[in-house]
């Protein structure tokens, strides 16, 4: 194994291309651009929409590579959810979206390695915090309302660890 060079960014998902800020950070350290933006591309079309962190993991001998694809952000997975284009700009008194119990797991579950909780009822209960931050209902309710529910046992079915 030879010298490794790291190339971090963030991209469009399944929309990377040669230019910046991929083609400048790869070109000069000689590896074939077009395969390393084809091989994120495939990596991380299923975030279509979001931007998305990628590290480039480059041997600089062999001119091989590896991409690690990171998870977009709470906020960028909630507003894909609700298919909107971005948070209210005051949370307190402009409601943007609506996410079912259901859609709150899932993006818990996505975000899971990068939060802080240690199982998916204290993940719920974060992404639920970005919620309240971002403008957004659950289940048509104030998200911190949604958290006292949790406390409470409810939605405990849809809260079992798999």
């Amino acid at each position: 194994m030879g010298e490794k060079k790291v190339v971090e960014a963030l991209v469009s998902g399944g929309k990377a291309t040669a230019g910046p800020p991929l083609g400048p950070a790869l070109g000069p350290l000689g590896v074939n651009v077009m395969a390393v933006v084809n091989k994120i591309n495939e990596l991380t079309k299923s975030y279509a929409g979001m931007k998305v962190p990628v590290k480039i993991i480059v041997d600089v001998e062999t001119k091989e590579f590896e991409v690690n694809v990171g998870t977009p952000t709470t906020s960028a997975l909630i507003v894909s959810e609700l298919g909107i284009q971005k948070g209210a700009k005051t949370p307190k008194h402009e409601t943007v979206g609506n996410l079912s119990m259901k859609q709150v797991v899932k993006i818990a579950k996505l975000k899971m390695e990068d939060l802080l909780a240690k199982d998916l009822k204290g993940a719920v209960k974060e992404i639920l915090g970005t919620c309240v931050s971002m403008g957004v209902t659950v289940e048509g309710k104030h998200p911190r309302e949604v958290q006292k529910e949790i406390d409470e046992g409810m939605y405990s079915d849809l809260l079992k660890e798999e």
